[in-house]
């Protein structure tokens, strides 16, 4: 190799300084490690590699060379090494305690199974991180297989967020509400809640136990009489001061107390209150007691299995393999309450084994999340006392991985296990239904063989106004919904389309093909990934086909991708609709065919996600105040004067003096602001 350098340098989200480095680097980061050391080295690309001549096995003697050539420079110390391809992209991410022997075993394919084999005839260029210790290796390996989504590695594909339950602390009467994303907030987060479901019906049951408002702070602060949820006993009013800040904070204290596993301490005090309420025959009172008792054993009964007192915090991981796929089941309890449970589906070869699958699952699953103290597995995993090592240090407290053999413990993961076996049983009937509906959807197309990727289209828009377009994508595995995409239509010469008359739906159809096909060309020119849609179905008649066919012809994918139209029948009956495809005449199919019934369903889901992206950007749009167009006016300012104004439009009518009266409104910004209204007397 020419001109190739070895650099060592702090890491610089470890504190440490760093030297110029080359680009690449840059993107080696990984939160919770101290001082990693990191070292760049890479081969030069090769543009132009190809397969052997017998054009059956990649070439992987090039892969070999790549390797033994990085050997002369890589050390025998611990850290994490990428593979990439020809373009750059990594294809595995792996860990090592010396990376010298593990990138050797690599060299050695005679002794590696046909999977390894054809990463390293695939690997043109390495690139090494080196660590202080083992564990900082495997911090950062799952921190970096999260980020870059190598194909060779098990994959976790899930970016999905946790539900919590957060009581605030900003405000003298805390609020109890629904919370995802970062917790940022000042207050208690209670959770994680397996579904959205499981924490809104808690909250239900909590509001009726112990009245906490579920209001905004602005809605709170512009209450004059109590709502509708004091009316049906579900909160205590103190935005009209019904109950005393003192009597609000002790049903707060209530509330936590029950959401850290104090259940029969708070049910125990309710029942004494209640009795003593009776015998003074204050009937009302008890009754109020008597109705908030039942609300707390109903959100516990509501639970499958409760252990309180037993395990306290803790997850449950079990998996099932079969089939050459696996399904992983986390039950979430905390303070020994059944919080839910999720399913799993990781992405791996059909020969890795439980152990290592469960361990790199663990390992991304717990990248972004809190972590409990006990983690409970159906197996004992792949370098388990590495990972719990790794896990305690992440969350900067003990985190004990056990594998129960017998007691409550192992009929907590053997429900877990139960659960995955019939998830995974159920998902394989169903991949293997939508494999067959697939098959004939290919011959009603007149496809040469089945699609693995369907693309559906539509348009949604109000006489031409707020223009959305949609694609929902099909495959093998039923709706993949995070390729789904949603498109403003921008009627106007962007990204090669035409400027069109608002209400054009042909050229609506046009401008969202041609953005779609032109960036799936632009970032994949040689169409080597998966992302390339093998049938367009969409939503319209020969219109719209025509739009789309012109788009498909004008990008020379005609050889490449099929095109469908499916239109209603007459008076738009479901059942009755009608095919067109270029080159031959329309068509329909027998009604109670499965493969129209799933056609149908494409269509549904595309009509479904295009009218709620309309909707959401025409809410949007609509929701925002004349103080949104104002320079210099945020979040803060903007809630500032909502609250002393009441409304932009009072902000508008207002003076000068009256603006400077705000809280948080300087001189400058209020002239600004009156100027903005007044614009035409300033």
């Amino acid at each position: 190799m020419a001109d190739k350098k070895t650099k060592k340098n702090h890491d610089p989200s470890m504190g440490g300084k760093r030297a110029a480095m080359p680009a690449r680097e840059n993107e080696w980061s990984s939160k919770g490690l101290n001082e990693a050391q990191t070292a760049f080295v890479a081969a030069p690309k090769e543009p132009n590699d190809q397969e052997d001549q017998s054009g059956k096995r990649p070439n992987i003697e090039r892969g070999v060379e790549v390797l033994k050539t990085e050997l002369r420079t890589i050390s025998n110390e611990p850290g994490v090494y990428r593979m990439l391809d020809n373009q750059g992209d990594p294809i595995y991410v792996g860990k090592a305690k010396n990376l010298k022997k593990r990138v050797t075993n690599y060299t050695l394919v005679n002794k590696l199974p046909y999977r390894l084999q054809r990463m390293v005839s695939e690997t043109r260029a390495l690139e090494i991180v080196t660590t202080h210790t083992e564990v900082e290796a495997l911090l950062l390996e799952s921190n970096l297989i999260k980020r870059f989504m190598p194909r060779y590695n098990v994959l976790l594909r899930d970016d999905k967020s946790f539900p919590y339950i957060h009581i605030s602390y900003e405000h003298d009467y805390p609020e109890i509400k629904k919370h995802r994303g970062a917790q940022k907030k000042k207050g208690d987060y209670y959770g994680p809640f397996a579904s959205a479901g499981a924490v809104n019906r808690t909250l239900a049951t909590l509001e009726k136990a112990f009245l906490l408002r579920s209001c905004s702070d602005s809605v709170f602060a512009q209450r004059t009489r109590p709502c509708l949820q004091y009316q049906i006993k579900r909160c205590s009013a103190p935005c009209v001061e019904k109950i005393s800040r003192e009597s609000y904070r002790v049903l707060v204290d209530e509330a936590k107390a029950f959401l850290t596993g104090e259940n029969s301490k708070i049910q125990a005090q309710f029942a004494q209150s209640m009795q003593k309420a009776a015998a003074e025959m204050d009937y009302e009172t008890a009754a109020a007691y008597r109705d908030r008792i039942r609300a707390l054993t109903a959100v516990q009964s509501r639970q499958d299995i409760n252990l309180e007192g037993t395990i306290g915090d803790a997850d449950v991981i079990a998996g099932h393999k079969a089939g050459g796929q696996t399904c992983i089941q986390v039950f979430f309890f905390r303070a020994g309450r059944n919080y839910g449970n999720r399913a799993y589906y990781p992405s791996h070869d059909k020969n890795d084994d439980l152990p290592y699958i469960l361990s790199a699952f663990i390992g991304q699953f717990y990248d972004d999340k809190p972590i409990p103290p006990l983690l409970l597995l159906s197996d004992a995993i792949e370098g388990q006392d590495l990972v719990q090592e790794a896990l305690s240090v992440k969350a900067d407290h003990k985190i004990e991985l056990r594998a129960p053999q017998r007691g409550d413990k192992r009929k907590l993961v053997d429900h877990a296990l139960n659960n995955a076996k019939d998830a995974l049983g159920r998902k394989q009937a169903e991949s293997s239904a939508q494999a067959k509906l697939l098959v004939k959807v290919g011959e009603v197309m007149g496809m040469s063989k089945r699609p693995n990727r369907i693309e559906v289209y539509d348009n949604s828009h109000i006489q031409g106004t707020d223009a959305y377009g949609a694609m929902i994508v099909a495959g093998p595995e039923g709706f993949i919904k995070q390729a789904y995409r949603k498109f403003k239509i921008q009627g106007s010469a962007r990204a090669g389309a035409e400027n069109f008359e608002p209400g054009d739906d042909y050229a609506m159809m046009r401008e969202v093909l041609h953005r779609r096909l032109s960036r799936a060309m632009k970032e994949d020119p040689e169409r080597n990934s998966e992302s390339w849609p093998d049938l367009l179905l969409i939503d319209g008649g020969k219109g719209q086909l025509s739009s789309v066919v012109s788009v498909v012809k004008d990008l020379g994918l005609t050889e490449n991708v099929t095109v469908c139209a499916i239109a209603k029948g007459p008076d738009r009956n479901a059942g009755r609709e009608e095919f067109f495809m270029e080159g031959r005449p329309s068509f329909s199919l027998e009604s109670n065919d499965p493969a129209l019934y799933f056609l149908q369903r494409l269509r549904d889901e595309a009509h479904r996600f295009v009218i709620g992206s309309h909707r959401t950007g025409r809410q949007k749009k609509y929701q925002r105040s004349a103080l949104d167009e104002i320079q210099g006016i945020g979040a803060s300012r903007k809630k500032a004067l909502l609250l002393h104004f009441g409304s932009a439009r009072a902000v508008e009518r207002a003076g000068l003096t009256d603006l400077e009266a705000a809280d948080g409104i300087s001189k400058s910004v209020a002239q600004k602001i009156y100027n903005h209204f007044h614009s035409d007397l300033a």
